[in-house]
């Protein structure tokens, strides 16, 4: 016999402990827990507690007191470009091709660089810990140095190569963007548990059929989902038609990308086939409607979508067409414009829209088993929200409260990976006046 069959089990004790708020744990069919206490060992979430009396002790733990806070899990941002807060208010109030060809492409010509994606990407990733998001999926340009920065911060992140068949900074011929984004994936593929390496091709209108069908082998074979801009704009679908006698979707899904393996982005000019084509496929949607809206590119039938049963995320897209990485924000636009659009306040509920935002936004990235919901065993990734402003009083549902009434400016505490990225407003992982004072001097010189 072992003696050790004897032995009481010992738990292992927490590294954090996050109590005295209102657990929000976005899981099905779970009501809010109040006086939560959430413990976390290394990565994960050990255990959940609910219970008026204090918690046992436990020494060398971090202590968060969230009383009078809501505990959820951080936000997904499902799409962004994170570099591109270099040309935040750079070219306001231009239709969506005046400002990509005559401002935005030029700008990134002259002034994107290694140093520059990477202060521009901390500033970004400044912001969205400052606003409650903890992952985010990115693609861009010189994207080494979008896994450097975001490696520095702390966050989790889908950083994803671009692909396009236009010179691109770091990226002289075009003729190679294809060997470019291979490489990313073979260098990237298991450097770190929060960063995925990952591929974007531009658009159907910037990619050839060959470079869209080589980015979806590629991406296939290791594994990772291919990301691409799909039926942004009318112009998009006009000159698709006009090159291929097809509209966007309809002429992806003939290539064989319409697969569980594609992110479609914007997803605003879809016919009712081309919607079936997706939902078919399995293809994961992700819906930026401040930057639609901004850009005056039209408007995603997000409600329709989840009607067919397709998996929409909630993505801001970049600074240069948002112009802020505030999620919160995000969600309160998106439920409202549905609302109105559709001429139902019933559509699009707060809960629908919490979920794209959370457990919805994980299932996009292909990441729902680790993250989107609080739940023992999955990865610690977890915000509070301090309830004790004005506008956050009364409180009668924390899930209406969180879409139409809050902001990133209301979260306090930031953990991911069970590491605490900001507490009580303070980043623990980045230095704020450090990052703003370089990226104000880069922007000295993209305005001149």
């Amino acid at each position: 016999m072992n003696l050790k069959d004897n032995q009481p089990d010992i738990a292992p004790s927490p590294d954090v402990i996050i109590e005295g708020g209102t657990l929000l744990s976005m899981v099905d069919g779970e009501s809010p827990v109040p006086n939560a206490r959430i413990l976390i060992k290394g990565d994960r979430i050990l255990d959940i507690q609910s219970s008026d009396a204090p918690g046992e002790p436990a020494p060398g733990a971090e202590i968060i007191q969230a009383a009078k806070g809501l505990i959820m899990p951080g936000l997904v941002n499902a799409h962004t470009h994170t570099a591109m807060t270099l040309f935040r208010g750079l070219a306001d109030d231009l239709p969506l091709k005046q400002w990509l060809f005559e401002k935005i492409f030029p700008s990134e010509a002259t002034h994107i660089n290694e140093e520059n994606v990477y202060w521009g990407v901390l500033l970004g990733c400044l912001e969205m810990i400052a606003s409650g998001t903890t992952t985010f999926s990115d693609g861009y340009f010189l994207q080494d140095h979008t896994i450097r920065a975001v490696q520095e911060s702390g966050l989790r992140a889908l950083v994803a190569q671009g692909v396009i068949d236009f010179p691109a900074p770091g990226l002289a011929d075009p003729k190679e963007n294809l060997n470019r984004g291979r490489e990313f994936l073979m260098k990237w593929r298991g450097f770190s548990d929060r960063i995925y390496p990952g591929l974007f091709c531009h658009s159907p209108i910037t990619c050839s059929d060959n470079t869209l069908q080589g980015a979806m082998e590629i991406s296939e074979e290791f594994s990772s989902p291919l990301q691409i801009h799909l039926s942004e704009t009318a112009d998009e679908v006009s000159e698709m038609m006009n090159r291929t006698g097809e509209r966007p979707a309809s002429h992806l899904h003939r290539l064989g990308l319409l697969t569980r393996n594609l992110i479609a982005v914007h997803a605003i000019h879809l016919s009712p086939e081309e919607m079936d084509l997706l939902c078919h496929g399995g293809v994961r949607v992700v819906h930026t409607p401040e930057s639609n809206m901004k850009l005056a590119s039209g408007i995603c039938r997000a409600w329709e979508m989840i009607g067919r049963g397709l998996h929409l995320g909630l993505g801001t897209d970049g600074c240069a067409s948002n112009n802020n990485l505030d999620l919160f924000q995000e969600m309160d636009c998106a439920a409202k414009l549905q609302k109105v659009y559709n001429m139902d306040p019933t559509h699009m509920d707060a809960e629908t829209i919490l979920k794209m935002a959370t457990s919805e936004g994980a299932k996009v990235l292909g990441l729902d088993r680790e993250i989107g919901t609080i739940e023992k065993g999955k990865k610690a990734d977890l915000i509070v929200v301090d309830m004790n402003s004005p506008h956050l009083v009364p409180l009668y549902n924390p899930v209406s409260t969180m879409v139409y009434s809050a902001s990133g400016a209301d979260v306090k505490d930031v953990v991911v990976n069970g590491k605490i990225l900001m507490r009580d407003r303070a980043f623990q992982t980045l230095d704020p006046t450090e990052i703003m004072e370089r990226v104000r001097e880069i922007a000295q010189g993209i305005k001149t």
